[in-house]
């Protein structure tokens, strides 16, 4: 048995107009039949009350349904994307002027911002055209949706060969597996690389893509390549010529010592004196290329368990120069190398007493856990400060008439070999230096 279709609305309206008018009308007829009148009269009586009966209906249908059309219409025409049309008689005295009020005004927000999204739609392609960077989009089911100019020259490829296609089609199936961020050594269509991979979700359409970026750090890498050697030239030459300088200065006068006749009298404690100078300035070139050596040999660290207080403490206690304050942090248990743990503390603690002695200040370690993410350990001075931060981790320079120069560089490898960060900085509560070792908090556990 079918269910039976409601009436329309407009129908709805025309029908109870009817009902409203239906007394009156009959009972004007009623009136008129009763008369004593001729039936002409009757006749053409009634066909009047019904017509105005039935056109009174149809007019309250037409009043109440053709505002409501409007407002359909105006309402479809938004839905379409056309926001020029807009309903007449909006005004605010009115019920359904109200409405039409309402609905004009929508129209203008979506408009607006249809042009705001059509801007900055525009932008992100200027943008995403301009930049160097790869960038690429993939939908839920792998297939390319969205690719730059730097991507289609990655590639190798046009645009219109790409899009729409599945990523194992066109080999790119590693780009949406594996951890982000990390760095690719595989080839694309043109030479470069390495390259960095990102990774991040989005929805259009209300569906999950990817965005994949992928950037050359070959430039950069060269780069940077490029000022690790100037800085490691500028210091060897530095080092290598305050050894050879005076060597070559003394061997020059012993040779004309040599020469002279007869010879000076002193000559055999000129020729001692020299040859002394050429031993210490050969011993300690000799020095300086050993400690090149070390730099350059740091072997990758062998994980085991590293008590923080312990640690410190027995680091503390090799400092016989300066009593070095321990104010103890949480208990914590690190997973790393002790020997270059040890190392690399040794050499904090060392450079911050070399400062506090200029000032008689005093030396502490401590250690925190900042926030969930890592472990810090401080050792804070109050010496001098910090006057030239930019040659701090450059190997080899130093300020110290006896120093090597590889004690912070060697810190911030060890550091960085264990997945943490190094870093000086002159202290705000006060005079004095603070060196800041950050771990991973993955490699600290709370001790029970």
């Amino acid at each position: 048995m079918s269910r039976r279709q409601p009436l329309a609305h407009d129908l709805k309206i025309f029908l109870l107009a009817l009902l409203a008018g239906l007394p009156g009308s009959v009972v004007t007829l009623g009136l008129l039949w009763g008369q004593d009148t001729s039936a002409k009269v009757r006749w053409t009586f009634s066909v009047l009350v019904v017509a105005v009966h039935l056109g009174a209906a149809l007019a309250v249908r037409e009043r109440v349904a053709r505002p409501l059309q409007t407002v359909a219409n105006l309402l479809a025409a938004l839905r379409e994307g056309d926001y020029s049309v807009r309903g007449r008689g909006a005004r605010a005295d009115d019920p359904l002027g109200e409405v039409l009020l309402e609905a004009n005004a929508l129209g203008d927000t979506l408009r607006e911002q249809r042009l705001g999204a059509l801007e900055a739609g525009a932008l992100l392609t200027h943008v995403m055209e301009k930049i160097d960077v790869a960038v690429l989009a993939f939908d839920a089911e792998g297939a390319l949706r969205l690719v730059n100019h730097a991507g289609e020259r990655l590639l190798g490829l046009p645009r219109a060969h790409l899009v729409n296609k599945g990523a194992r089609v066109l080999g790119l199936a590693d780009l949406l597996e594996g951890p982000v961020p990390r760095r690719l050594t595989r080839t694309f269509a043109v030479e470069g690389g390495p390259y960095e991979l990102r990774r991040s979700t989005f929805r259009q359409g209300g569906l999950p893509h990817q965005l994949v970026v992928l950037a050359d750090l070959r430039l950069a890498l060269r780069e940077e390549e490029r000022e690790a050697w100037r800085r490691l030239v500028r210091v060897l030459s530095h080092e290598i010529n305050n050894s050879l300088t005076p060597i070559q200065s003394i061997a020059g006068a012993l040779r004309d010592a040599l020469t002279q006749a007869p010879r000076p009298s002193d000559w055999e404690e000129d020729a001692r004196g020299g040859l002394g100078i050429i031993e210490r300035r050969s011993e300690s070139l000799a020095r300086f290329m050993s400690a090149y050596a070390k730099l350059a040999r740091l072997p990758p660290p062998k994980p085991g368990p590293v008590e923080v207080e312990p640690w410190v403490r027995r680091v503390v206690a090799l400092e016989t120069r300066q009593a070095v304050e321990v104010r103890p942090g949480p208990a914590l248990t690190l997973s790393g190398d002790g020997d270059q743990l040890e190392q690399l503390l040794i050499n904090l603690v060392r450079n911050a007493v070399d400062a506090a002695k200029e000032r008689q200040g005093r030396v502490w370690v401590s250690w925190t856990m900042p926030g969930p993410d890592d472990v810090e350990l401080w050792v804070e001075d109050e010496g001098p400060g910090l006057a030239d931060t930019g040659n701090l981790f450059v190997p080899f320079f130093t300020t110290k008439p006896q120093g090597s120069g590889i004690g912070l560089a060697l810190s911030r490898q060890i550091a960085e070999a264990h997945g943490g960060t190094l870093r000086l900085e002159n202290r705000t509560e006060g005079p004095g230096c603070r060196a800041r070792l950050r771990l991973p908090v993955q490699l600290a556990v709370t001790a029970r």
